[in-house]
């Protein structure tokens, strides 16, 4: 029988392997090979019909090293505690790379939103942000959205925590909606990023947009605006899918009557196209193409469906999508890969633009937030390629040493108190 996947198992595989390749002793990263704090609440909501209804709750701060945590929150019937420790030090990682001044945290909730009325996700939502208050705040823990939750989400919470402190606080969350505070640009942060980082890989390999096929597990609010995006840059979308399933077209799927299909919450699997076939995930992560796009949820790409992957690159726009024994598989096969904590880092980038708007009381134009989107990517791309180049190491790898080596100079300037 094979071992279950603990996703905060996959990152230490991965930290230790990159922490070796650069010549890192453990004791000089061993502190960040674990959480800082770990919160697990219980969440009562009292239901729509009366009855009380018990939910579990988390909030994981793995490092405050180089500054107040950051990262999502996550509504997920698969949550666990390992899970969101994972991802919680993804962030940190994800952070470091891109070069803002945030360490990570996540948090969830298990529980299908889907099962839930709208007022019943609100009086969840508000519970759990008063368990998880005395740990969070403006210069402390900054949530955001993830997979199951959204700005009205971010909303609530900040609502909630000000009210608790008896005045408007809107830097505690971001991806808030502009009303209350949040960025323009905020909404499309982390699918402009995969573009970002797509269109400078391609120039790197000199392959023009309109010669690329791509494909993209994920239609969510990342996995759609990637695939709109790179649509608009040339680039051939041949196949897409959701929860329900996927649909796939050699010469390309019309990406934009794609979205206006699932604009209203309606599926995949409800959508034909003249051309097209309906496949499910795992035909679409096999699908021929030159760049493969997950952005779904995390351990798609086992060591099983990594030899059968029909790509010539894999773009992480998920989190922790591939295992580290799919790694393997993808170097022996020659198959690059750019890793989720540099791919995916521009939602947090932007969450760092409204963070810093609202501190200071600011608002900038979409066209600042993007330029600086633009900027702060590239750079980490660099970065890591010449990680990759100088130690000649994955870019996995490469990101990793990149991340360990900037959280670590800041520990050990820090030093360990008291």
């Amino acid at each position: 029988m094979s071992k279950k996947y603990n996703a905060y198992d996959n990152f230490l595989t991965v930290l230790d392997k990159a922490a070796k390749a650069v010549g890192m002793p453990e004791e000089e990263y061993l502190v960040i090979r674990y959480p800082e704090r770990e919160l697990k609440v219980s969440v009562p909501v009292r239901m729509d019909d009366g009855s009380v209804r018990v939910f579990e709750g988390y909030r994981v701060q793995h490092s405050t090293s180089r500054g107040p945590c950051k990262g999502g929150i996550r509504y997920h019937e698969d949550v666990n505690i390992d899970e969101v420790k994972a991802l919680a030090a993804w962030m940190s990682f994800k952070c470091a790379v891109a070069g803002i001044p945030y360490g990570g945290a996540k948090g969830g909730i298990k529980v299908d939103p889907s099962t839930l009325s709208k007022g019943e996700l609100e009086r969840l939502t508000r519970r759990y942000t008063a368990m998880i208050l005395p740990i969070i705040g403006p210069e402390k823990d900054i949530p955001a959205p993830d997979v199951g939750t959204n700005a009205q989400v971010m909303d609530w919470i900040m609502d909630t925590y000000s009210m608790m402190n008896g005045y408007t606080i809107p830097g505690v969350v971001t991806g808030k909606d502009l009303e209350v505070g949040g960025s323009l640009g905020r909404p499309d942060a982390t699918g402009r990023g995969v573009m970002i980082i797509t269109m400078e890989v391609l120039d790197k390999f000199k392959l023009a947009p309109e010669d690329v096929s791509v494909a993209v597990q994920g239609f969510g609010n990342v996995g759609s605006v990637a695939a709109r995006l790179l649509h608009e840059k040339g680039c051939r979308i041949v196949a897409v899918s959701d929860v329900s399933g996927g649909i796939r077209k050699e010469s390309g799927l019309d990406i934009p009557a794609v979205l206006a299909h699932t604009k209203n919450g309606r599926l995949i699997k409800d959508y034909d196209e003249d051309g097209a076939e309906h496949i499910d995930n795992k035909q679409l992560l096999t699908t021929k193409c030159d760049i493969l796009i997950p952005a779904a949820l995390e351990n798609q790409i086992t060591e099983e469906v990594a030899e059968n992957l029909n790509c010539r690159l894999v773009i992480e726009a998920a989190n922790g999508p591939t295992t580290a024994q799919a790694d393997a598989v993808l170097e022996r096969r020659g198959i690059y890969l750019l890793p989720d904590i540099l791919t995916n880092a521009g939602g947090v980038v932007v969450s760092y633009c409204e963070w810093v708007q609202n501190l200071q009381s600011l608002t900038w134009d979409e066209n600042e937030v993007n330029a600086l989107l633009f900027k702060v990517m590239t750079r980490a791309l660099e970065d890591v390629y010449h990680k990759a180049r100088d130690y000649k190491i994955s870019y996995r790898l490469a990101a990793y040493a990149v991340a360990v080596e900037r959280i670590c100079k800041a520990k050990a300037k820090r030093g360990i108190f008291p």
